[in-house]
């Protein structure tokens, strides 16, 4: 049988997990700077944990586990008939679908033994039921990082400084989107239909990706009649910076007080952005809906400037997902880096250090037994200076072994044989430059430690 993997998965060599670390720890080095610590979740929830949280379209998109054991034995015929009774009967888990429902069923769970505000960070696997394509996948990591118990905008606006540091750590251009569903309510209501938010949002969120006569198509067969979209259309297409958009809407929406507090949350964290004179550009974006309903109030969606992909981060706030598992008035908010688009945005632009693609910074070369026995002390030294070190396991020609570190990259050679030896010395070898020295175990950490 021919070997694969299911569509939509990945393998990755030692290589590109290098460089995937380099992402990782980049994120996790700005969570921690921030205060927000770790916590880890089971890869499977049960299905009432998950379904509902995420609109129909998420539902649908979530990998459900068959019970184990004889899950058929009590299916009756009419069982059949229903495809989702059916579901029902033989599946009560199914793979988490994000981190932020398994982390708001982590809070209630833990909430006598954590402490509010909430800080945490979470990088882990998810899966979705969806259709492979570049830049998406059926599993992949997020890393999320969230603030819970706390309503001050001063979250909001803390999350925007980490999007800008980490994005600035890993030199991407990026432009960050900022909406607030508050304003998109105060927007369906204007227009007759505060009660197709969810349909309204859901086909506005994808403006960019089908264009805007085919979202006009979707929200027809929603039920949005002609006058509501005639009304909805000036809104979307609203023209100028972010203050002069914020001016029109106070206009448009004055009679929706949901819409006036959305607004005034926009100007408050604008004037903090305003004030900490961030590089990293930002605009207020009204087509902006991110299509998952458990949002409330700010919402934010980062773009690659440079290479033509999806959303690389998003995330926003929520003031009701712990209520559905019992802890009410608990708000959050949130952002979710995508590492598996970071990763090709990266790889597209060439953006990653020289020496992230090989975790081996010297190769001592193996010439003998009593060569060995005279280079192990200084094995010992460079990995008790953090310096990352390999001793070749067997005795081989000098040819074979150097051929081994230019393979794997390796930046230093290190080699000691009889005259190193009498002279108390090894020889160091830049494998870029090819230049050579003589020196000592110190001056060799020394050395290795100022030129990597």
């Amino acid at each position: 049988m021919k070997p694969s993997i299911p569509k939509g998965t990945r393998d990755f060599s030692p290589e590109v997990m290098v460089k995937r670390n380099y992402i990782f720890d980049t994120i996790k080095s700005v969570f921690n700077l921030y205060g927000y610590l770790p916590i880890e979740t089971p890869a499977m929830e049960n299905l009432s944990t998950l379904l509902g949280k995420y609109g129909d379209e998420g539902d649908k998109l979530i990998f459900k586990i068959l019970n184990s054991g004889d899950y058929l034995s009590e299916t009756k015929e009419e069982d059949l008939q229903n495809i989702n009774s059916f579901t029902n009967k033989i599946s009560e888990k199914g793979l988490r679908y994000d981190l932020t429902v398994p982390f708001a069923r982590f809070v209630v769970m833990n909430r006598n033994e954590i402490v509010f505000p909430f800080k945490r960070y979470q990088i882990q696997t998810v899966w979705r039921a969806d259709r492979p394509q570049k830049g998406r996948y059926r599993e992949f990591y997020q890393c999320d990082v969230d603030v819970i118990g706390s309503k001050s905008l001063l979250n909001e606006f803390e999350l925007v400084l980490m999007i800008n540091d980490v994005f600035k750590l890993l030199n991407i251009n990026v432009s960050i989107k900022i909406n607030n569903r508050k304003i998109l309510s105060g927007i369906a209501t204007y227009i007759g239909h505060a009660d197709k938010l969810v349909d309204i949002t859901v086909a506005i969120d994808k403006i960019d990706k089908i264009g805007f006569e085919n979202v006009v198509k979707e929200l027809v067969e929603k039920g949005v009649s002609k006058e509501g979209i005639e009304k909805l259309t000036p809104i979307l297409e609203l023209s100028g910076n972010s203050a002069e958009k914020i001016s029109k809407l106070k206009s448009i929406l004055s009679s929706s007080e949901e819409a006036i507090t959305g607004i005034e949350e926009i100007e408050t964290l604008f004037n903090y952005i305003e004030l900490a004179k961030l590089a990293t550009s930002y605009e207020l974006d009204l087509t902006l809906a991110r299509g998952l309903s458990y949002y409330t109030g700010a919402i934010f969606e980062v773009k690659a400037n440079d290479v033509s992909i999806g959303s690389i981060c998003g995330g926003g706030r929520y003031d009701n997902l712990t209520s559905i598992f019992g802890l009410n008035d608990v708000s959050g908010v949130g952002i979710s880096f995508g590492a598996e688009r970071i990763y090709d945005v990266m790889t597209e632009l060439n953006l990653f250090p020289n020496n992230s693609a090989e975790t081996t910074q010297v190769l001592v070369l193996n010439l003998g037994e009593k060569e060995v026995e005279y280079c192990l002390p200084l094995v010992q030294l460079l990995r008790k200076n953090k310096i990352n070190t390999e001793l070749y396991p067997e005795t081989s020609k000098m040819k074979k072994q150097m051929e081994y570190a230019n393979k794997r990259n390796i930046p230093f050679v290190i080699i000691a044989g009889e005259n190193e030896m009498t002279t108390n010395v090894v020889c160091v070898k830049n494998m870029s430059s090819g230049e050579q020295s003589n020196l000592s175990f110190t001056e060799c950490t020394e050395y290795v430690r100022a030129n990597f």
